[in-house]
């Protein structure tokens, strides 16, 4: 399980250390993708299989649905560790999720999300004051 939340850097090459626990649970070949929010969702390969399975089963018909599975997929990569221990972040991914230069990473159980620092902190003031009423309106889906 990924969890808690790491300060990094984006270098000039595009490339980025993720911790060494993340490292080690994500990992050969892993998938990187679009997240939702403008950040980056990081699979390993074993999670990322279960998620297409389920996308897979959304109706073609549906408009939602295939928009849905065209931007997660479009985005989607398959990444890989240096010998360093870094990874390179397709332009198109640092472009969608606005990653320059200071990045927080953020463990969220069955994967990592990457965020801008801003972004982050801009989310975090943001749901900060609707946490409770989020958690009061999980009840209705068991949690």
């Amino acid at each position: 399980m990924f969890m808690g939340e790491y300060q990094h850097n984006v270098d000039s090459k595009g490339r980025v250390i993720l911790p060494a626990k993340f490292r080690e649970l994500l990992g050969e070949m892993f998938v990187a993708t679009k997240g939702l929010d403008r950040c980056l969702f990081i699979y390993p390969k074993e999670e990322w299989t279960i998620l297409e399975e389920k996308l897979k089963k959304l109706p073609l018909a549906k408009q939602e649905a295939r928009a849905f599975v065209r931007f997660f997929f479009s985005g989607a990569a398959e990444l890989e560790f240096d010998k360093q221990g870094r990874v390179l972040l397709p332009n198109n991914l640092r472009d969608y999720a606005g990653l320059e230069k200071d990045i927080v990473v953020v463990g969220v159980s069955s994967r990592i999300e990457i965020w801008d620092k801003q972004a982050w902190i801009d989310y975090n003031n943001e749901i900060g004051p609707t946490v409770t009423q989020i958690a009061e309106n999980l009840v209705d889906l068991g949690i």
